[in-house]
């Protein structure tokens, strides 16, 4: 008698399941803001100035009146110079202030007029010019004489007190993913601590007999069936990539009891556990079962291609017994369940599930709001006849004309081809893609930052 399994989960119904789970994590950390790269915002960053604190030059040139230049080749006295850093005094009608990037605008002046189109006069060409305010005062020494080229108009060349950032603006929300650009930012405002969520304690392992470690024995000597742990390289680079603690337990044993030892200890000190492998419906494929026995397995199958034996649960706060295998790298015991995610064993498959379904959960376990790629149109430079009735993901990359090649060879083992390609393209069920039909690319730099 052949047993039934239930229908598999379409995809975009697996994922809400899975972010409707990602409870931010409570912890906050205050670091520096020079190391707050990655983190994600805790507490909104409110600005205390204005960004600039006052009206200040955009160039190198001259601050003056628009009253005082009438017309073309006006000439001006200069009565001042003005550096950033730096104040000046206020400006006296029929004079100019020689003035340079970023320093204030000294009041009375409207306009600043860039100094490609003015000219310094020496005190020849001064003298034989027409010119405002010709005569100096012994209170203001005059710096020269300037010749203005061209006619002003009010606010020119100025920015102006908080025209970037008024005082009391929200600047950055919680829930953003601090980038360099953000950091800048926080800067800006006189930031020097950011209050972040706490980065996701998550324990990694594999599973399988057949699983060697690079630098255990050297090709020459692996036995028969046996493979090198890839999977183990990516899955931690991706997930510090995201900003997590990660707990490297090694490679776990096909065996039952192995299995469950494993997840009771990661369990204690984790907010989640991570595998690949063992997730199947093979006789030795143990993950599922050891995980039901320690909590509930709450999502199992989705209807994609690769990754179709892709696996969420939780392991319950009684399994965990408190202080089972002591401390994560100096991290606390926890309570409550541990979400466990259970990724497929083909190389392929636990790329791209992690992808596009666990790098969205670890950052909602951030706080992250918006967590969903964005899919780019793009013309297909291929056929695709092999329609599935699974939704696929197709490894392609960009040619110079900007249409997508797709690699030849689309098996879950096929790690060279997730290298060859800059992204993937998603391709609903059952539906062929003929030469020159816009798809939907989703690029890497968009999944694994």
């Amino acid at each position: 008698m052949t047993m039934k399994h239930p229908p598999l989960k379409p995809f975009d119904e697996a994922l809400a399941e899975l972010l409707a789970r990602a409870t931010p994590l409570p912890g906050r950390d205050t670091v520096a803001t020079w190391d707050a790269d990655g983190r994600v915002l805790a507490a909104d960053a409110v600005s205390p100035l204005h960004v600039p604190p006052q009206d200040n030059s955009a160039m190198d040139g001259y601050a003056l009146r628009c009253a005082d230049v009438p017309a073309a080749g006006t000439v001006l006295r200069v009565a001042q110079r003005i550096a950033a850093g730096s104040s000046g005094q206020p400006l006296q009608p029929g004079t100019a202030a020689r003035i340079f990037t970023g320093a204030p605008v000294p009041p009375g002046a409207d306009a600043v007029v860039m100094q490609e189109n003015c000219e310094a006069l020496s005190g020849a060409d001064a003298g034989a010019s027409a010119s405002v305010g010709a005569s100096d005062t012994p209170d203001a020494p005059a710096l020269g004489r300037v010749r203005i080229h061209t006619v002003p108009q009010p606010g020119q060349a100025i920015r102006r007190a908080g025209e970037d950032i008024t005082r009391g603006a929200v600047v950055l929300r919680a829930g953003t993913r601090l980038t360099p650009a953000a950091l800048g930012l926080a800067a800006s405002i006189g930031m020097d601590k950011l209050q972040v969520v706490q980065r996701p304690r998550v324990a990694l392992f594999s599973t399988g007999d057949e699983l060697v470690m690079p630098g255990e024995l050297p090709p020459e000597r692996m036995p028969p069936g046996a493979i090198y742990n890839s999977n183990r390289f990516f899955l931690r680079a991706l997930l510090q990539r995201l900003g997590c603690h990660v707990t490297d337990l090694g490679i776990v044993p096909d065996q039952r009891e192995a299995t469950v030892a494993a997840l009771r200890t990661a369990s204690a000190q984790h907010d989640l556990i991570l595998t690949s492998g063992g997730v199947s419906v093979g006789e030795e494929d143990h993950v599922k079962p050891a995980v039901q026995a320690l909590g509930r397995l709450d999502l199992w199958q989705i209807a994609i291609k690769p990754g179709k034996p892709f696996a969420y649960g939780h392991i319950d706060a009684a399994t965990q017994g408190g202080t089972a295998g002591g401390t994560a790298g100096g991290v606390a015991g926890k309570s409550g369940p541990t979400h466990f995610i259970g990724l497929p064993g083909n190389p392929v498959s636990s790329l791209i599930t992690f992808m596009l379904l666990v790098r969205p959960f670890v950052l909602r376990l951030q706080g992250v709001a918006d967590v969903l790629p964005r899919f780019i149109g793009a013309a297909a430079h291929f056929d695709w006849r092999k329609a599935d009735q699974r939704r696929e993901f197709l490894r392609v990359r960009r040619n110079a004309q900007g249409g997508l090649e797709l690699f030849a060879n689309q098996g879950s083992g096929v790690l060279t081809s997730t290298v060859w390609a800059d992204g993937i393209v998603d391709v609903p069920p059952g539906q062929p893609i003929a030469r020159g039909d816009t798809v939907r690319y989703l690029p890497f730099a968009e999944l694994m930052a």
